[in-house]
């Protein structure tokens, strides 16, 4: 077997997460630097598919975690944009480059913090990646949490997070708005007071569950949540924070009990939804998964949030058609949201359809023409249209 057989084995081992594989071909000389026609190395398709035990033998085989594939997206950031804590925690020890940025211009915080990944936030965070970087799209972490959010529990946390570590809440926009003025019009009134440093957690149950959970002890935290529901089971936010602790302990399926306990006291605590979502998201159900976004987006059918979320997953899933049908309900809902715009033509870019995608990034240019990254994007597929034809 030559060398690129060896090396393509290595790539195709390390996505499938066979470790054992990994290791022999390792032994047998495989290139961890070695990419495929996408520009990932093993460690990047290892990422992709949080393969956890793969990750740790490529990296102590010496794989670069700031590599870029095609798409400039490097293993690193990759696990941030993700939520794969564990990945990411591990890359930290093997020379991250904790500023460095996606072709959007965002560190590993920013699509963490828009996606909702609790702990890859505090992580981010406490290993020092930038609170306030602002990438192209003229958005900081905190204000994606607070635009592409809901005000919910988990963005309240998250924003908790990105405030203590000094987000700047006067940053605005590129239209102007700081991160106030789109909670206050986004009517996240937790948030608000979050912001303006006025929030206090009276529940003294979550406090601590919170503390804990920031200190990764989740079966402690576990603990002092039962106490209180084993006199008032009638709090939604301690189903919240239990089964965040057991998502965290990779008890999925109970995860999942304590969710649906809260949509029995409340079928339209749509926050709920999310959470299952992204717990079947963890389990690999993503029909399941993509199922709630829908049950959320019936009982709201006006909010964008639930399908915005849905859009992501589908990308991340590779359904671009379905998430650029997504994009145009969005769109048909919000036509001037250019960010909706520029996913959308992400997608039609990833199918091959080039000039759909000049004529969606069009109309985020139409809504922000001064944006250089849109302006960029176009000419890139207008270069990938003219190799077409």
């Amino acid at each position: 077997m030559g060398n690129n057989s060896l090396n393509i084995e290595l790539i195709s081992a390390s996505e499938q997460g066979e470790s054992e594989v990994v290791k022999r071909l390792l032994q047998e000389s495989a290139s961890v630097d070695f990419k495929d026609e996408n520009g990932r190395t093993a460690l990047m398709a290892a990422t992709q598919k949080n393969k956890i035990e793969a990750v740790k033998l490529l990296l102590d085989a010496g794989s670069d975690v700031n590599t870029r594939d095609i798409t400039q997206l490097t293993p690193f950031i990759c696990a941030g944009a993700n939520g794969f804590h564990e990945i990411l925690s591990l890359m930290l020890n093997y020379g991250a480059d904790l500023a460095s940025v996606n072709r959007f211009g965002g560190t590993a915080l920013l699509p963490s913090s828009e996606k909702g990944y609790l702990k890859t936030v505090q992580i981010c965070l406490d290993a020092g990646v930038p609170v306030n970087h602002v990438n192209n799209l003229g958005w900081s972490a905190l204000l994606e949490a607070v635009i592409l959010g809901n005000g919910g529990r988990l963005y309240s946390n998250i924003i908790e997070n990105l405030v203590d570590a000094g987000a700047d809440i006067h940053l605005k926009d590129r239209d102007g708005k700081s991160s106030i003025e789109h909670a206050i019009e986004l009517k996240q009134e937790k948030v608000v007071k979050i912001l303006n440093k006025d929030y206090q957690e009276t529940n003294q149950t979550i406090q601590a569950a919170k503390k804990l959970y920031k200190e990764n002890k989740y079966m402690e935290a576990i603990s002092e949540i039962d106490q209180e529901l084993a006199v008032n089971q009638d709090q939604s936010d301690l189903y919240f924070y239990k089964g965040y602790c057991l998502q965290e302990l990779k008890k999925f399926a109970e995860a999942l009990v304590e969710y649906n306990k809260a949509l029995a006291l409340n079928p339209n605590d749509l926050d709920f939804y999310f959470y299952t979502a992204n717990c079947l998201r963890l389990m690999n159900k993503p029909e399941e998964a993509l199922s709630e976004y829908d049950k959320a987006s019936e009982l709201a059918p006006n909010e964008t949030f639930y399908r915005y979320h849905k859009s992501n997953y589908l990308r991340e899933l590779g359904r671009h058609q379905d998430a650029v049908e997504e994009m145009d309900k969005l769109l048909s809902m919000q036509p001037h949201r250019y960010d909706f715009s520029f996913h959308k033509a992400n997608s039609l870019r990833s199918l091959g359809k080039h000039q759909e995608a000049i004529d969606a990034i069009e109309n985020a240019i139409a809504n922000d023409p001064s944006n250089p990254l849109y302006h960029l994007h176009k000419e890139q597929s207008m270069k990938l249209l003219e190799q077409k034809d």
